[in-house]
């Protein structure tokens, strides 16, 4: 089996709501990376990037990186040899690890769809079907935000995720103050600042969130501050959750060594594929930290490539956020959106990623295209 061709779509999908973070904010549209790898005995993979330039890198950087830089180490080449063509990426291109992520889910997909059986099935098999569903409170109108988290309160849903770190600190214990105030004590609450607090004052102000009771505090500081993050896990009682911090296995393995996070967040995106993200997750798992599934804005083809992640990763216990698809994105590109229902997201079972992807929705939000 080889790889014959490899098609290349940026997309820009719009989105319902505001979203904003620590870091900065989106409005109106995103864009993000799907592509097609095809092979010449008739079976497709399809991979998704999305990169937030704030956070790691711009979507144009994406589709130039795999179009120019990646493509030509996959060309044919055998796409079930997953292993061996990441370590080609790799030494084709330096960091980019939205890009890889993309071209690894794409290379699982046509290896799941070849032996008819689920991604998860090949990094080890099911530990669970459904995933705890996190959603994560980002409207800079919080009177919005607590509307929306009534309905899905009604829906079974239990986790929420406050943003924090885009207001000053009294607007930040406001809207947590509203959201007990609304909502009461029935929902697990999670705050998570991107980055957003200076080192000398976090612990000032983690303190003040304390009361709140949340479940853990997500990088708070920028990611470089690994000895405020160390000295924030030994002075608060609520646990710490390392984010930006963490991409790469060894970033996790310094985290542990530093005793710098008291959790681990997973992104493909950051890890640069499943691959990667397994040796993370084994870091933190061999350390006693348990891991979350976390994303940047990707949509539903990278978050089913995810999903089958945390279902073969029990360390990987304490939820995911996967919600763009259904609640922030007015359209995405899946035939069929990946079932979130009663507060969990369910694990696909078809071959592969599980996925069908649309492509008259792609081509509706397509702004360039190579093949």
């Amino acid at each position: 089996m080889k790889i014959e061709k490899i098609e290349l779509n940026l997309l820009e999908s719009p989105i319902k709501m505001k979203r904003s973070q620590g870091v900065g904010t989106i409005q109106a549209s995103i864009k993000r990376v799907v592509l097609r790898i095809r092979t010449d005995q008739g079976i497709d993979g399809v991979g998704e990037a999305q990169a937030w330039e704030v956070f790691s890198g711009t979507n144009e950087n994406v589709f130039h990186a795999i179009d120019v830089f990646l493509r030509p180490v996959l060309i044919g080449r055998d796409p079930r040899d997953i292993p061996a063509r990441m370590q080609e990426c790799d030494r084709a291109l330096v960091a980019n690890p939205e890009a890889k992520a993309a071209v690894e889910m794409a290379l699982f997909d046509i290896c799941g769809k070849l032996a008819q059986v689920p991604l998860h099935v090949l990094i080890g098999g099911k530990f669970r079907d459904t995933i705890p569903f996190s959603f994560s409170i980002a409207n800079p109108d919080i009177h919005a935000d607590i509307e929306l988290a009534k309905q899905m309160l009604a829906e079974g849903h239990r986790i929420f995720k406050v943003k924090t770190g885009f207001a000053a600190p009294a607007e930040d214990l406001k809207r947590l103050s509203l959201l007990r105030e609304h909502l009461g004590d029935a929902f697990d609450l999670r705050i998570d600042y991107n980055q957003g607090l200076l080192p000398y004052e976090a612990l000032r102000q983690l303190r003040q969130v304390e009361p709140f009771n949340p479940t853990f505090i997500e990088q708070p500081v920028p990611r470089d501050a690994i000895a405020t993050m160390a000295q924030l896990c030994a002075a608060l009682d609520t646990p710490i959750m390392a984010d930006e911090s963490v991409f790469s296995p060894a970033e996790a393995l310094r985290t542990v060594q530093e005793r710098a996070a008291d959790i681990i967040s997973i992104k493909l995106m950051k890890s640069g594929g499943i691959l990667k993200a397994m040796k993370v997750n084994a870091i933190a798992e061999t350390a006693g930290l348990p891991c979350y599934g976390g994303t940047l804005w990707e949509g539903g083809i990278a978050l089913a490539a995810a999903s089958h992640f945390i279902a073969a990763s029990p360390n990987v216990s304490l939820g995911c956020e996967f919600y763009m698809p259904k609640y922030v994105f007015l359209e995405d590109v899946l035939a069929q959106m990946t079932p979130v229902a009663a507060g969990h997201v369910h694990v696909p079972t078809g071959p592969g990623i599980g996925v069908e992807v649309d492509w008259k929705a792609v081509e509706k939000q397509r702004i360039a295209f190579a093949g």
